[in-house]
């Protein structure tokens, strides 16, 4: 297939098939696993299910699954079909329980999913690990349905091994949100800041996010992986449930975003993904990350409201 022609100002990751050749020999094949002692830093192209035994146990400091959602979706030539409720559970408890092993026993997990196949990951999760909330994010993307609600929305569930024992850094994730009727007293701001650019205050981290924004065209992390994570909507899984040095494991790695955030904040990653174009993509993120580690959103220490003019400085 010819490669997309793309208008100029279009910065969607693409590679040359030089490019693909130079960044082959970065990936970790299945069939190279049962020699490899140290799984720092490393992409991984196979099958999940072929590569979790080699994993080590007590492997990931933190672990990010955003799994396929029960949806038929080609994702480049690897098909998966949506199935009845009760087998999708059965496909995500076959890889699940073995993946719990790989999670340290003081480490935190998140998993993706939509409303659809929602329950079925906290019956899941809930079965190996404590649930300690769920996250829902607005997901605004397309024009939407003219004979049903516009899905809008997704959900990250959070758990943990140990509920008495596990990290988390509320102070690294706080948000900047402007103020719009700011309150004063003695003729000072109260709990707020006055700049420049407009009035702010600074907000503790919610379970409801509407500052994060889609990859598109003009983005550099955007990439055609057709449901790419956005880089700030990991940024704070990441920066809240991780210590620099961590390991950060992704099962379903995708175009890159846990591995390539990870790097930015210097956190250790591994992903694993079935998809060697996928694969090839995220070294190319990777890679590109050595210059510039800015993450659209996140600056001066903390996230922005979205669509925010004050969010390009690293």
């Amino acid at each position: 297939m010819p490669d997309k022609i793309r208008a100029a100002r279009n910065r969607t990751l693409s590679l040359n098939e030089d490019e693909k050749i130079r960044l082959l020999p970065r990936l970790v094949q299945a069939s190279q696993l049962a020699n490899l002692t140290n799984f720092d830093n490393k992409t991984i192209n196979g099958d999940l299910l072929q590569v979790l035994p080699f994993i080590p146990d007590n492997f990931a400091d933190l672990i990010i699954v955003d799994p396929p959602y029960n949806l038929s979706k080609n994702f480049h030539g690897t098909k998966f079909n949506s199935m009845p409720e009760d087998d999708y559970e059965d496909f995500l408890t076959s890889w699940f329980e073995l993946l719990c092993q790989k999670l340290k026993p003081a480490g935190s997990l998140y998993m993706c999913g939509d409303w659809k196949c929602t329950s079925a990951l906290q019956r899941v999760i809930a079965r190996r690990l404590t649930v300690i909330n769920r996250i829902t994010w607005q997901r605004d993307k397309g024009r939407g349905a003219k004979n049903n609600w516009k899905n809008n929305m997704e959900d990250i569930w959070f758990a943990v091994k140990n509920p008495r024992d596990y990290y988390f850094n509320a102070a690294a994730v706080m948000q900047k949100r402007r103020v719009l009727a700011p309150y004063k007293i003695n003729g000072h701001p109260k709990d707020w800041e006055e700049t420049a650019n407009g009035n702010f205050r600074l907000t503790y981290p919610a379970n409801f996010w509407d500052d994060i924004s889609i990859p598109f065209w003009s983005m550099p992390e955007n990439t055609d992986h057709p449901t790419q994570k956005p880089e700030k909507l990991y940024a704070k899984l990441i920066l809240a449930s991780s210590r620099p040095g961590d390991m950060v494991f992704d099962p379903f790695l995708g175009s890159g975003t846990a591995s390539v955030v990870a790097k930015k904040l210097n956190r250790r990653y591994c992903g694993v993904e079935i998809n060697k174009e996928y694969c090839l993509w995220a070294e190319k993120r990777l890679e590109n990350a050595v210059d510039c580690n800015s993450i659209q959103g996140y600056a001066q220490g903390v996230f922005w409201e979205r669509n925010s003019t004050l969010t390009t400085k690293s």
